[in-house]
């Protein structure tokens, strides 16, 4: 049952939706109705991930293969300069060496990861090779390296300008300290182009025009994280996971977090159980807060999920949190994700 505090929650939310242009919410929680049979969806994290849907778009509206489209679709942030959370110019570790986290997984069970990848600027087309070219799921550090070079991949200097110069003002605190929403730090108050804050990942999932699905996960993981770090985004079933017959699941924010809760495999879980994309991230967010109530406060986490009727659903620990849809009535929908919080602490 519905009280007065839930229906003027949902109501901010649709406006909210509104001002930002998303997909017209028709239920409580915000979210898109779900789709008819024949129809095709594809939603992703955070205001990046409306260029990447136009990208996925471009494959599903002609009635390409839901994996084909995720592919497609994160390699747009993956290649934007300006996006130091994801790709080639993401930012690097404590000791200046960019290292890059991808997985990918279809409905039927397969896929593929690499972590720690450096010197190649998409990872979540090695990711793909893994699933489709070897017997593994996850390759790391220099053997995902050796693979990518062997599978054709050119390797480069992934540190921009940019990049190396917040590292390099990072150095003078040298202080570790993940922000919520990517907000702008100290380096980022110094006059440095961009300025962003210091991570942050693309999550998409897609069902295409034959009800198929698949998800896609890539990031450059935590500004200034110890080497050799590896957060949620590569293991599947913490930050991706898919089953064609229930729905899948993506997650953003501090990956240790998502990681002890094996969180995108529980949302699906719980979608398996009955639970609405919305209940399930709800229930893997609230999670996260019953396990850490005092560390939840001062984090992030999201998820975004879509079952197989194209329903979709988002939760998050702290106000903030956005994702996009794309469907054939709206390319470009950003909608505001319900949270535990409703303002950010900094």
């Amino acid at each position: 049952m519905t009280d007065r505090r839930d229906f003027l929650k949902a109501s901010l939310l649709g406006a909210s939706a509104a001002a930002l242009g998303g997909v017209l919410p028709t239920r409580a929680s915000g979210a898109p109705l779900p789709l008819t049979a024949g129809m095709a969806r594809v939603v992703s994290t955070w205001d990046f991930g409306v260029p990447a849907n136009q990208a996925a778009w471009a494959v599903l509206s002609k009635g390409g293969k839901a994996l084909d489209a995720v592919e497609a679709g994160v390699r747009i942030p993956e290649a934007d300069l300006k996006n130091h959370s994801v790709g080639r110019a993401g930012y690097p570790d404590r000791d200046g060496h960019v290292s890059l986290d991808a997985s990918i997984m279809n409905g039927d069970g397969s896929c593929g990861a690499v972590a720690a990848l450096e010197h190649i600027a998409h990872p979540i087309s090695v990711a793909r090779r893994v699933m489709e070219r070897t017997p593994h799921v996850l390759l790391v550090g220099e053997g995902a390296l050796q693979f990518a070079i062997e599978q054709g991949f050119k390797k480069e200097e992934l540190l921009t300008p940019e990049s190396e110069r917040a590292w390099k003002e990072w150095l003078k605190t040298a202080r570790y300290e993940p922000s919520i929403n990517n907000e702008v730090r100290d380096y980022g108050k110094t006059g440095l182009p961009g300025g962003p804050g210091n991570h942050d990942t693309i999550g998409m999932l897609a069902i295409d025009q034959h009800g198929q699905m698949a998800g896609a996960c890539t990031t450059s993981g935590m500004a200034w994280k110890m080497r050799g770090r590896v957060g949620d985004s590569p293991i599947i079933g913490a930050g991706l996971f898919v089953d064609g017959d229930v729905g899948g699941a993506t997650s953003t924010g501090v990956g240790e977090e998502v990681i002890r809760t094996v969180g995108s495999f529980l949302v699906v879980e719980l979608m398996r159980q009955g639970r609405s994309p919305q209940e399930a991230c709800k229930e893997a967010v609230m999670r996260i807060v019953r396990k850490r109530p005092e560390a939840s406060k001062t984090l992030q986490v999201g998820f975004l999920a879509l079952n197989k009727q194209g329903e979709v659903g988002a939760f998050a620990l702290q106000h903030g949190f956005s994702y996009a849809v794309c469907d054939a009535k709206k390319q470009d929908g950003l909608l505001p994700a319900a949270s535990v919080y409703t303002t950010s602490y900094t």
